[in-house]
């Protein structure tokens, strides 16, 4: 029987319980709460947009958007949004699901920090962005109702939530702070690492090789 929470069906597909597992193994359980709460506030943000989304893909975009700040998928030449996209690429194709439809979910989590863009984007897209902005920034809180927020909530509680993902967010880009360049993580080494200082793009045009 298919697990329901807040009226949104978790598929039960081989996909999604291997999906579930790898993220469980890999990510603090504070992590894998947040990637949970992500895919249930996405879905029900695009039913409320009447969004035709493939439940399978919007999982896996909002189970792995995340996996870049764990010790297992993070590296530090990149930014940890590739780390979870490329990751969840892979994954989808050693489960026959490659082209287009991969690079969807890829697009999804790579993008789920940027505001506004992935917006405009497919039904995959668009509901991993908004269940991330609902979860961290409270954007759309009200988009939902008492009872589904509650519900949601239930099933995976957010104890001490946002000082949590905050050391969870410091711990996963500390040791690539040149990734933050004009992204929202350089605002988390700003607060919590001494000695950051972060990079400027104005400083960055005038100092180009250009010479005018």
């Amino acid at each position: 029987m298919n697990e329901v929470i807040a009226g949104v069906e978790i598929p039960d597909t081989a996909l999604v319980r291997e999906a579930t597992e790898l993220v469980r193994e890999a990510a603090l359980p504070l992590v894998f709460a947040h990637s949970r709460r992500v895919f249930l506030w996405g879905a029900l943000r695009g039913r409320e947009q009447r969004l035709d989304y493939d439940p399978e893909l919007l999982y896996v975009g909002a189970m792995f958007h995340d996996l870049g700040l764990t010790e297992k998928f993070r590296r530090t030449d990149q930014r940890f949004e590739i780390d979870g996209a490329d990751e969840a690429r892979r994954f989808l194709r050693a489960h026959g699901i490659a082209g287009e439809p991969a690079d969807r979910v890829w697009t999804s989590i790579a993008l789920h920090t940027t505001p506004e863009i992935p917006l405009r984007m497919a039904p995959e897209i668009a509901p991993v962005t908004r269940g991330v902005e609902l979860d961290v920034l409270g954007i759309g809180y009200h988009a939902v109702s008492d009872e589904q927020r509650a519900a949601v909530v239930a099933a995976h509680p957010r104890p001490d939530f946002k000082n949590g993902i905050l050391a969870a967010f410091t711990e996963g880009v500390k040791d690539r702070p040149e990734t933050t360049f004009g992204n929202i993580k350089a605002d988390v080494l700003a607060h919590f690492v001494p000695g950051f200082v972060r990079g400027d793009f104005v400083e960055k045009i005038k100092d180009s090789d250009w010479p005018e």
